[in-house]
């Protein structure tokens, strides 16, 4: 595990399903029903009521799916955490379609939604990374600036997890993080 921002930042490989946290970030896909990768293991893990939560999000918020870059939250079902916040990360499209900012804005929103319900410990996986194509690296620095961003100005969460499926995911991390320091 490695250790960033005076220990509130923290990257580990893992089964975000089970951390230790008071929340836990669901990269989601804008219909909120769950899907696949860390999305369908979040629903699969939390049980119906999680479906059920979605279903009335969907229903009085956003009827035609949460937008990328947007956060909400649900209870977390079965899983020992108290909170699922959903957030839809953009779709690679080779930087034309401002995915960068879209991607910031997912991480933005849902820790601002973490503080806003008084969450002190948060896991996010890599949103957007899988299935959506976003360059690990460059979805790596605009994480970690953002996440850094957000500890500066606020209080809570105390602590953010950085929760990644492989050692090569969490490696790929830490060389773009190294990398983008050393760049200012």
């Amino acid at each position: 595990m490695e250790q960033f921002l005076s220990d509130r930042l923290t990257v580990s490989t893992g089964d975000i399903t089970s951390m230790d946290v008071d929340a836990i970030v669901n990269a989601a896909n804008s219909s909120l029903y769950g899907g696949g990768g860390v999305d369908g293991a979040i629903h699969r893990a939390g049980g119906p009521s999680i479906l059920e939560e979605c279903r009335d999000i969907r229903s009085h918020r956003y009827p035609d799916g949460l937008p990328p870059g947007k956060a909400v939250i649900t209870k977390a079902g079965d899983m020992s955490c108290d909170y699922v916040i959903h957030t839809v990360g953009p779709i690679w499209h080779g930087g034309k379609t401002d995915e960068r900012e879209v991607l910031a804005d997912a991480y933005r929103n849902s820790l601002k939604l973490a503080s806003e319900t008084g969450i002190k410990t948060v896991a996010f996986p890599a949103i957007s990374t899988g299935i959506y194509g976003f360059p690990k690296k460059l979805a790596a620095v605009i994480a970690f600036e953002t996440i850094q961003e957000h500890l500066r100005r606020n209080s809570l969460p105390r602590q953010v997890k950085l929760v990644f499926f492989s050692e090569s995911d969490l490696e790929c991390f830490n060389q773009a993080v190294d990398k983008s320091r050393m760049s200012v």
